[in-house]
């Protein structure tokens, strides 16, 4: 008679673990996608918290509780938005008003250098025509679709910057007993190792705020030399548009920013829309490689090209939000893992671009013959 082999408990073990583990990561993998936007906006809630924290605790100093000291401080920044997309839209009205009132002398005299220069016979009457009259029914058509488009998009970002709102709110109204309560559930001594990432944590958001202005600041500041220099009306505006803009909306903010300038120069001079443009794009290089990452390693004291790196791997992981907090918390990380990290001061190298030629010999000195 046969002997049967029975399969050992530990292979019976291994196998469920394996078969398990996979069925966990799998569940988990599928809900991190389904609720990606909501952690996305947690993360973009936890981030504002932080960056609310300075201004938070120099009100409670003077007497304020948390809650409307945080409620102050959300308003404050609410109501600066507000006036200055006020400011901007009475701007942006304006300046696209005089550009359509504008636009057939613009097609008149771009009629005119085409004939004369490549003996073309364009007639620009029609071309009036046909931006005047048009097709009624196509132009009610395609303006109410661009209407109900524009108008759940605009329902859409209320609606998240309402959410990001609150929980931003209840991050920093409560901070205090959030970071208890996480406490609460570890051991001592990774308590201790949790309030120091919360407070670096804090303190790099807020440097990366202040890398923020600084860089609006020149932005802006370069920006206006341009545009008053070209001749463009309300140039600081535009400048302060372009600053802010290019600042605090991750890499499209630039071009963003460049498109209603670029506008407004098409209503005063055609010409000054090339020279604008040459402008955004020539800073943008200069900012992305000389300023930012200088900038970057003053206030956050990390290397440019971590920095660089660092944005590019938070837009390829999160898109915009990725890009925004990337900085900060790579700076926390590296403030945090640099107290474990145990430094070692390298053989030979003091001084080495110096010495290496007297230090070299004497190395070889000591050498066994051969």
């Amino acid at each position: 008679m046969t002997e049967k082999t029975t399969i050992p408990s530990w292979v019976k073990k291994s196998i469920i673990f394996f078969w398990g583990s996979g069925a966990l990561l799998w569940t988990v993998y599928r809900t991190a996608g389904q609720v990606r936007s909501i952690l996305i906006q947690l993360l973009l809630a936890l981030f504002l918290s932080f960056a609310m924290e300075p201004a938070v605790a120099k009100l409670m100093k003077r007497g304020l509780k948390r809650g409307a000291a945080t409620g102050i401080t959300m308003a404050g920044v609410l109501a600066f938005i507000l006036a200055f997309l006020a400011a901007m839209g009475s701007l942006i009205s304006t300046q696209l008003t005089q550009l359509s009132k504008d636009l057939p002398n613009y097609i008149e005299d771009a009629n005119v250098w085409l004939n004369n220069n490549f003996d073309l016979e364009i007639d620009s009457q029609r071309i009036r025509d046909a931006f005047q009259e048009g097709n009624v029914n196509q132009y009610v058509t395609t303006l109410a679709d661009n209407i109900l488009s524009i108008s759940t998009l605009a329902v859409g970002i209320l609606f998240q910057v309402l959410t990001v709102s609150l929980f931003a709110f209840y991050f920093s109204a409560d901070g205090p007993k959030l970071r208890q309560f996480i406490c609460s559930l570890l051991p001592p001594a990774k308590q201790s190792e949790l309030l120091r990432v919360w407070e670096l944590a804090i303190n790099k958001t807020g440097a990366y705020i202040s890398s923020r202005f600084i860089l609006a600041i020149a932005s802006s500041a370069f920006h206006w030399i341009v545009f008053a220099a070209l001749g463009v009306p309300s140039s600081l505006a535009l400048a302060l548009w372009v600053g802010l803009i290019s600042q605090f909306v991750p890499i499209i903010g630039t071009y963003i920013a460049g498109v209603f300038p670029l506008l407004v120069a098409l209503g005063n001079d055609p010409v000054d829309a090339i020279w604008i443009i040459g402008a955004v794009l020539i800073y943008q290089q200069v900012e992305n490689y000389i300023l930012q990452p200088r900038i970057t390693a003053q206030t956050l004291d990390m290397h440019p090209a971590i920095a660089f790196g660092a944005v590019l791997a938070g837009g390829s992981l999160l898109g915009a939000t990725g890009a925004v907090l990337a900085i900060p918390l790579t700076a926390t990380i590296q403030s945090f893992a640099a107290a474990y990290v145990e430094r070692h001061s390298v053989v030979g190298q003091d001084n080495h671009d110096d010495n290496t030629a007297e230090v070299l010999p004497d190395i070889v000195a000591e050498l066994p013959e051969v």
